[in-house]
């Protein structure tokens, strides 16, 4: 099958020389919502403690947030059509400030609805910048360099994961909170009273992060982006097109890395959810709330230095081993915290973020390969794959509350094993095709 790489102009896709300022520009982006997803890590345990949730409860937190990948990545990949990557990726920008600035009415309603309802917008947003900004730097330059490229955008996207802990741990978590058991005790009106002064923590880093967003989008929308013409002959309808008989459902590759996405997100998110309270267990570590997020920063601290020397390895090595080894190495990570305790446990799950790393950009390169004009609508159904990281949660959130955390951790190990399928069987077909074409 012929690519439309050979047939390409020179603004982007297909290139073979990578544009080193549109992708610092991009890669701007890969740290703001990097940033702002991992502040859902802090968030769980903070609206956990002041609503007197569960964890399938608290779950709710990642699973509307992430519920937003499904039900606004196709839309997103409509408005690549008609606005281009460029436009696109500003509108994310203030689609991702409006839902910022709703905390603000939620912490002062103290309502955990209009919490999730700004996750919601947060994420749209977000949605909109990964279904542009993905293919966008994975474009950017040779082909062959794309799980390179899109490795070392992903190293800042967890920068900004390292970071948001120390952030939220500073800012969300400073304030005192009273036993659960005491709080049984309160009327009605002191309740909501708490709940209010407990929610207002998080106010002020909200509206400073929606401005930021804002003068983000003013600034990216007046700087000159190369045009990535590919989109430009996308249409819709063209999913189910009979002028050239092809569709993505017609690309294996592609189906199986939108399930490895899936699993992948729902695992990393899984895990990053819990680790809060899981280090707060007396058999664990025994850590006050705003220790532990201080080490839940570890381990996305883990993924951007893993990003950084994935990003080297994948330019020596091929995806299909990089991908399959780190998948069967966070597996057994995940096992050993399961089946010991203590500081063993604790750095055994940590350092499942390492591993972590290579994982995403590596199985979206590979599930995009070979699908030319239908570029667009294959990242568009991979990043709505990331719903993953709504269900599984929740899914772990109900194993949770029946048989503890840490043996809830079960769900992520099997992930990982499937994640190492795809990296050995469908990396290499991914790999064969490109050989052929």
């Amino acid at each position: 099958m012929a690519m439309s790489v050979s047939t390409t102009t020179s603004t982007g896709y297909g290139t073979q020389k990578t544009d080193i300022r549109a992708m610092s520009i991009a890669t701007m982006l890969f740290f703001m919502w990097g940033f702002l997803t991992c502040l859902n890590d802090i968030l769980i345990p903070h609206l956990k403690a002041i609503f007197d949730l569960n964890y399938a409860q608290a779950m709710l937190v990642q699973f509307c947030f992430f519920s937003s990948y499904f039900i606004f990545a196709l839309p997103a990949g409509k408005l690549v059509e008609l606005r281009g990557y460029k436009g696109t990726m500003v509108i994310g920008l203030l689609v991702m400030a409006a839902g910022a600035f709703l905390f603000l009415p939620a912490s002062t309603m103290a309502s955990f609805g209009v919490f999730l309802s700004a996750l919601v917008i947060l994420a749209a947003g977000i949605t909109t910048l990964q279904v542009a900004a993905n293919p966008y730097v994975a474009n950017l330059g040779p082909p062959e360099t794309s799980s390179a490229r899109l490795n070392l955008s992903q190293a800042f996207n967890s920068l900004g994961t390292f970071l948001a802990p120390f952030f939220g741990s500073a800012l969300i978590l400073s304030s005192t909170q009273i036993a659960q058991d005491k709080l049984q005790s309160f009327s009605a009106a002191a309740l909501q009273q708490y709940r209010m002064e407990q929610a207002s923590s998080v106010r002020l880093p909200y509206v400073g992060i929606g401005l930021t967003l804002v003068l983000l989008a003013i600034s990216f929308a007046v700087l000159k982006m190369p045009t990535m013409d590919f989109t430009k002959d996308i249409r819709p309808g063209e999913l189910d097109s009979t002028a050239t008989g092809d569709s993505i459902w017609k690309h294996p590759v592609l189906l199986a890395g939108a399930l490895a996405i899936f699993v992948y997100v729902g695992a990393e998110v899984s895990i990053g959810s819990f680790l809060v309270n899981y280090f707060g267990l007396p058999d664990i570590a025994a850590f006050s709330e705003k220790t532990a997020a201080k080490y839940v920063s570890l381990y996305w601290g883990g993924a951007m230095v893993g990003r950084f020397i994935g990003s080297w390895l994948l330019t020596k090595f091929r995806t299909s081993v990089v991908l399959g080894t780190a998948a069967v190495i966070a597996c057994g990570l995940v096992v050993t915290s399961i089946i010991t305790h203590g500081h063993t446990a604790m750095w055994a799950i940590i350092a499942v973020g390492l591993f972590n790393s290579v994982m995403f950009p590596s199985i979206f390169t590979v599930g995009l390969t070979g699908l030319g004009p239908l570029t667009s609508k294959g990242s568009s159904l991979m990043v709505a794959a990331i719903v993953g990281g709504a269900l599984i949660p929740l899914a772990e959130g109900h194993l949770a509350d029946l048989i503890g955390v840490q043996h809830a951790f079960v769900i992520p190990a099997v992930c990982y094993i499937y994640i190492a399928l795809f990296g050995y069987l469908g990396g290499r077909r991914a790999e064969h095709e490109v050989g052929v074409a």
